[in-house]
């Protein structure tokens, strides 16, 4: 190993320290739904008074948390070794993900808030923006499926915050279009195969 390599980390390690992280951020988005003690046997409509709100927090943010789950383990499949800026980023990312919890709890009990679903929004762009860098460090310069993939949420989250501040109660469905990342992957992808199939 030449001395360059040997001042390189081992990115399997971070990936056990990830996997963990990841772990308990996603188990700790249901520690704050809501154990009433209802004073009768409650009905669909006092369940749906107690939950519905709670429980699409919790669904929105567990699928992101997924979303970039994956991202990041497909990340560093293709950087096997990282220098200590890039582990040191990938420990921001890490400690953006152990912050969810928190701020999910706060925008499932206070989701017409319009300053905590700016805050929320905020968070999402930044969890956004740290795997989009990541990305680009591990693949470089140029129109990488991957690169094209983890920008589209931040073309997402940022309007989002705008709306977030006039209208919260609805901009939790404009986040859900951050999901188009994966349709943007896919799409550059395909594109960028039929151009290599193409004959010279």
């Amino acid at each position: 190993m030449s001395d360059t390599q040997s001042d390189l980390f081992e990115m399997r390690r971070l990936e056990s320290l990830s996997n963990t992280i990841f772990g308990v951020a996603m188990t700790l988005l249901a520690y704050d739904l809501p154990k009433p003690n209802f004073a009768q046997m409650p009905g669909w409509a006092d369940l749906a008074q107690t939950y519905s709100g709670r429980l699409a927090g919790l669904v929105l943010s567990f699928i992101i948390a997924g979303v970039f789950w994956i991202s990041h383990h497909r990340r560093l499949a293709r950087q096997p070794l990282g220098s200590r800026a890039v582990v040191l980023l990938n420990l921001f990312f890490l400690l953006s993900i152990v912050l969810l919890p928190v701020t999910n709890s706060l925008y499932s009990s206070y989701r017409l808030s319009s300053a905590v679903a700016v805050l929320y929004g905020l968070h999402l762009t930044v969890i956004a923006s740290l795997n989009a860098w990541l990305w680009w460090l591990a693949l470089g310069k140029g129109r990488h499926a991957e690169i094209v993939g983890a920008v589209f949420p931040i073309i997402v989250f940022v309007p989002g915050i705008v709306i977030a501040a006039f209208a919260p109660e609805y901009v939790q469905y404009f986040w859900m279009l951050g999901f188009g990342g994966l349709l943007a992957r896919r799409f550059v992808r395909e594109e960028q195969a039929n151009a290599a199939d193409e004959p010279l």
